[in-house]
């Protein structure tokens, strides 16, 4: 019967607009909610057979429920320097526990990169989601897997221990004085007697100018090391004998010196390094010796090296000299500038564009943790939303594929910075009105053909 379908069209309406209006709801609720992508129903007619000619059958409708997940929120800047926003496609992929992290668990992804260092150093954001990423070893290189998502692992910036890093470059900035008396004891290449190694040996002479450095070894430990210089006697000219050695000498096996050689200065005061021997010899035709490098050994190791004792790693130490000169000045040091760093703890984390988490010591030494994977999907609005702003995989979202920020199709890391919602108030509030009235429309079809149903059982009375 007519009537009936049409209170069963007014049912479906009620229940539509019901289905509205709890979308509507969960939007205007989570108008601050980091990274939320607004719902939205649909309608759709349902059409029903057409029985008898000059009759109609009402269908009604139904509600389409949709969600917009690959929508773009604003950008907006953030506080902390553990925040991130996604601009463009893909998605954080994240687990519900950091510890203990099996290959079986759930993967989930999103975008609320509201993260921040809990009380067991991961990396988790304000759903209680654990933020994964590739690990980068120690040489800096990264394992990616585009597929394999056990690759990643839950970031943590507290189980790092202390940064230490060893002396690789000094540059040093001084001048000797080319008025200083030359020295009576003569030098051949190779022959040249230590005077840090034993200053009471025969042709031993103290140097006439030495500037201290500070070595770091690979333990963190602060080992000086002493350049002297003493000018050569003629027939050379503008050319000091030179010779680099550990202070106390005990700290390198055997007690010589590291390097001997000389080095050399042009007319015009400025070093020649092709001619200088320090470290290594002068090059025929001359080609600048590059790097200008000393090895000191591993401890145990062959000469020269590092005590038995200490039990450390060796040093390759790159100097850089091209400001050492000679001129007619008394001889002084302006500046000696190792690298290196003894033992720090973390005061700081960070994220850069490329989604590369650093931890920041007290002894400036900045260490590289993990990178950011994107994950995206061939059809991100098929994702299942679940509680917490994450998605899950379904057949109609296709599988995913893990990047790197801002490659083949990824979006960018936008660091100390946070993805709005994506709701428009106004927008929501109209949506509502048209809702109420679409409501109250629908249940005036069923009051409408229930009086007529009641004048139809009136014909009998």
């Amino acid at each position: 019967m007519s009537i009936s379908s049409a209170m069963r069209a007014g049912v479906s309406g009620l229940l539509a607009n019901s289905s509205a209006l709890a979308a509507l709801s969960d939007n205007i609720a989570n108008v601050n909610t980091v990274a939320y992508k607004r719902s939205q129903v649909n309608f759709g007619n349902i059409v029903t057979s057409q029985f008898l000619s000059g009759a109609y059958s009402a269908g009604g409708v139904k509600a389409i429920n949709r969600q917009y997940v690959s929508e773009q929120g604003l950008i907006q800047a953030a506080n902390s320097s553990t925040d991130m926003a996604i601009s463009g496609e893909g998605f954080f992929v994240v687990t519900q526990k950091g510890a203990n992290l099996e290959p079986s668990d759930a993967r989930f992804f999103t975008r609320s990169g509201s993260f921040s260092v809990d009380s067991d150093g991961y990396l988790v954001n304000d759903q209680g989601y654990y933020l994964q990423g590739w690990p980068i070893n120690l040489d800096g290189t990264v394992d990616r897997s585009p597929a394999d998502v056990t690759r990643m692992g839950p970031i943590n910036v507290r189980d790092l221990g202390a940064a230490v890093a060893k002396t690789t470059d000094i540059i040093v900035k001084a001048n000797l004085n080319k008025d200083q008396e030359a020295s009576t004891v003569p030098y051949a290449a190779g022959s040249m007697t230590s005077y840090a190694a034993d200053p009471n040996a025969v042709g031993a002479r103290k140097p006439d100018f030495v500037i201290e450095m500070t070595v770091t070894d690979s333990a963190g430990g602060k080992r000086r090391v002493e350049l002297g210089l003493s000018k050569a006697p003629a027939p050379a000219v503008n050319t000091w004998n030179a010779e680099i050695y550990a202070v106390p000498t005990t700290d390198i096996q055997g007690g010589g010196p590291i390097r001997q050689g000389q080095v050399v200065f042009n007319s015009n005061g400025t070093i020649n390094l092709n001619a200088t021997t320090l470290f290594g010899p002068a090059t025929v035709p001359p080609a600048l010796p590059s790097p200008q490098t000393i090895s000191i050994g591993a401890s145990g190791g062959a000469a020269p090296a590092w005590s038995t004792l200490l039990g450390i790693e060796g040093n390759d130490v790159e100097f850089d000299m091209s400001v050492l000169t000679q001129y007619s000045a008394p001889s002084a040091v302006d500046f000696v500038t190792p690298n290196g760093a003894s033992p720090g703890n973390i005061v700081g984390v960070n994220v850069d564009e490329n989604g590369i988490i650093s931890a920041t010591f007290d002894n400036t030494e900045v260490r590289k943790i993990a990178q950011v994977g994107i994950a995206t999907f061939p059809n991100p609005d098929g994702l299942l939303g679940v509680s917490g702003g994450a998605y899950v995989p379904t057949l109609l979202s296709g599988d995913f594929t893990i990047k790197e920020p801002g490659i083949a199709g990824a979006g960018n890391i936008a660091p100390q910075a946070l993805e709005a919602s994506t709701v428009d108030l106004s927008a929501e509030f109209t949506g509502l009105i048209t809702t109420q009235r679409a409501y109250s429309a629908s249940s005036k079809i069923i009051t409408t053909a229930d009086q007529m149903l009641e004048e139809l059982l009136n014909i009998k009375r």
